[in-house]
């Protein structure tokens, strides 16, 4: 099939959560034999009005990559370059990247009669108590109208959790397909003594927002450093708590390490200094999470146990169901720091079921969360509803 992915304002190739999954879906629906039409950003945030007229265009291993570099909140003045992508590719289906003030992709594939997916990765009407919510209540609800429209234009919807989507949107339409991690890249050997840590180390890994939790994984760390444990405390990533977080860790010393945003290709060599994960979210701090539910499907805990680390993550569905208590690794209650602190000194203290623990992870991503294994059931999608629009068409 041709396939042209839109995913406007994410920067691909990039760091970030949205970048990495761009690319390894498109990279993953490559492998698979298909041909890949990419509409990102270069990078956040940046406004080249010229890209309006004529996208930058490259060709990469994985497909074709056309930057159209606006920012996120000005998504749809993308809308006719992605009109002319579409009559000028002619896709088999379109697939884009759900967005508030999005959706110049399934606009197009609507209007020409190509079969779409819509793809979401969180809650499309935010709960009542969001400031986002309450202006657009105060506006008539455009927002919300539009994200509605959107899921009713598309022929299917792909999120990890189908409370993402308004109640009065088929779940029919709806199908739940966890994101995932790229199991080769992360492989580590740990009997190599060249990626064996040199001291026991803890990783946090992601982005430094509030409801990812990053100060309750420092504040674990100085714990266990009052303790008087020898360990170190690396923290890959960047974002609005980054500063607080190097602020708050200063208090114990030199054994926390701040790496700041790293390419995507150096993340496994850093995780290969790790003994143990930790993936700390904190959903007070995220209404959505709230009302939905965690519809999150969390990169940083499918890339963990890709490496074979052991993960502490709080008990709240489904990072229970992903990481099982005492199996992949520990869980402990959301928001106790002094339990996330605990959950991490034992795997310290018991280095071989911790390895044990990080094992079983590995070999249960590689079953169940891989980006091979969501590609494949994601074109199992797409020739359904390329079936459903024109039963006799052959798929390229």
């Amino acid at each position: 099939m041709k396939i042209l992915y839109v995913a406007s304002g994410i920067p691909v190739p990039g760091t970030l959560g949205g970048s990495i999954h761009t690319f390894e879906v498109a990279r993953g629906l490559a492998r698979r034999g298909h041909v890949v039409d990419i509409v990102a950003a270069s990078q956040p945030g940046v406004f080249e009005i010229a890209s309006l007229a004529r996208p930058v265009s490259s060709r990469l291993d994985y497909g074709r990559l056309h930057h159209v570099d606006i920012p996120k909140t000005l998504s749809l003045l993308a809308a006719p370059v992605i009109m002319r992508l579409a009559r000028s590719l002619k896709p088999d289906v379109i697939m884009e990247r759900y967005y508030n003030f999005a959706g110049a992709g399934i606009l197009a594939a609507r209007r020409l009669g190509i079969p779409s997916i819509l793809e979401i990765n969180a809650l499309i009407v935010d709960p009542p108590t969001v400031l986002k919510r309450r202006l657009d209540d105060m506006l008539g609800g455009p927002m919300r109208r539009w994200a509605v429209a959107q899921c009713r234009f598309a022929d299917r919807i792909v999120t990890p959790l189908h409370t993402t989507v308004p109640p009065d949107i088929p779940r029919t339409r709806i199908v739940e397909l966890p994101w995932g991690a790229n199991v080769e890249h992360f492989y580590l050997d740990r009997r190599a003594a060249s990626t064996a840590p040199m001291q026991p180390t803890v990783v946090f890994l992601g982005s430094f927002r509030a409801w990812h939790g990053v100060l309750d994984a420092v504040r674990a760390g100085g714990l266990l450093v009052e303790q008087g444990r020898v360990c170190r405390f690396l923290f890959i990533g960047d974002g609005p708590q980054r500063a607080i977080a190097e602020r708050l860790s200063a208090h114990w010393g030199e054994q926390f390490t701040f790496t700041g945003a790293v390419p995507y290709d150096d993340v496994p060599s850093l995780l290969a200094q790790a003994s143990v994960a930790v993936a700390p979210f904190n959903t007070a701090a995220h209404p959505a999470l709230r009302a939905a539910g965690f519809f999150w499907s969390p990169l940083k805990v499918f890339e963990y146990m890709a490496a074979a680390l052991p993960v502490v993550t709080i008990n709240l569905p489904p990072l229970n169901q992903i990481v099982r208590h005492g199996i992949e690794g520990l869980l402990y209650p959301e928001g106790d720091t002094g339990a996330l602190a605990a959950a991490i000194a034992y795997l310290l203290d018991h280095p071989d079921e911790a390895r044990a623990m990080g094992a079983r992870g590995r070999e249960r991503v590689m079953m169940h969360f891989s980006w091979a294994r969501h590609c494949e059931q994601l074109e199992c999608v797409m020739r359904e509803i390329v079936e459903e629009r024109c039963p006799l068409h052959i798929a390229r």
